[in-house]
């Protein structure tokens, strides 16, 4: 299967990408929407937001700002048609000052970051004390047997290039930047997500890939209690 750039890759896959049913997602949202805090009066950040999947969910629940983030020009146009508040940035630079936000959500972005300390560490840096992130990607077991980021278009089926890092390594870049792990779990696709299977016709697929974990979400806590104030974001 052909493999391109992350930025090929979701400007290609922008338009469709609301459309088509994805099992890892509705399992992710399955399992985090139940783990979500009161939003009332915090703010929040969507790291690598794409079309705005998740900002919209964090939206619904009254935040007193929510923000998205992405390098995609194409996923934020997708976005900007439902959300307002998005900026164009890279997650190793973000356009925010210190101690700004409450919560934080990076869904299945990690492996698309070419330095994953310097990112933890610029998370922390926008994080209030005691706020709470949570990470998903790709399960590492679910790589290591070939599974891949990817989806299909008129060119056919194409993969995302990856740069995969190590639970050991998520869990020390994190602890570095001034994390603690408040939870670590492995999830496997369940009776809940057949029904994408059949719909894509791999209904033969499905036994083997729900018998591996799937996704690995972390949720993590911010140490430290300097309070802080957003400098500026853009709005596309």
């Amino acid at each position: 299967m052909p493999s391109v750039s992350v930025a090929e890759g979701y400007a290609r896959w922008a338009a469709s990408y609301d459309r088509t049913p994805n099992p890892l997602l509705a399992r992710e949202e399955r399992y985090l929407l139940n783990l979500l805090p009161p939003l009332q009066h915090r703010r929040v950040i969507d790291l690598a937001c794409g079309t705005g999947r998740w900002l919209e969910k964090l939206e619904a629940r009254g935040p007193a700002l929510g923000v998205g983030v992405d390098l995609s020009d194409a996923m934020l146009r997708v976005a900007a048609t439902k959300l307002k508040h998005l900026a164009c940035a890279d997650c190793l630079r973000l356009p925010f000052c210190a101690k700004v936000f409450d919560l934080a959500i990076c869904s299945f972005a990690l492996s698309h970051i070419p330095d994953l300390r310097r990112s933890a560490r610029e998370l922390s840096r926008v994080t209030k004390s005691q706020g709470d992130i949570f990470i998903s990607d790709l399960h590492p077991e679910a790589r290591a047997l070939g599974w891949r980021t990817g989806f299909r278009d008129i060119h056919g089926s194409t993969q995302i290039e990856t740069r995969p890092h190590s639970e050991a390594a998520i869990m020390q870049a994190f602890q570095d930047a001034g994390f603690e792990c408040l939870r670590r779990e492995a999830l496997f696709l369940g009776a809940a997500e057949k029904p994408i299977f059949s719909l894509a016709g791999k209904d033969h697929l499905f036994r083997a890939a729900s018998s591996l974990p799937a996704i690995l979400v972390c949720q993590f806590r911010r140490l430290g209690k300097e309070p802080g104030f957003p400098r500026r974001w853009h709005e596309t």
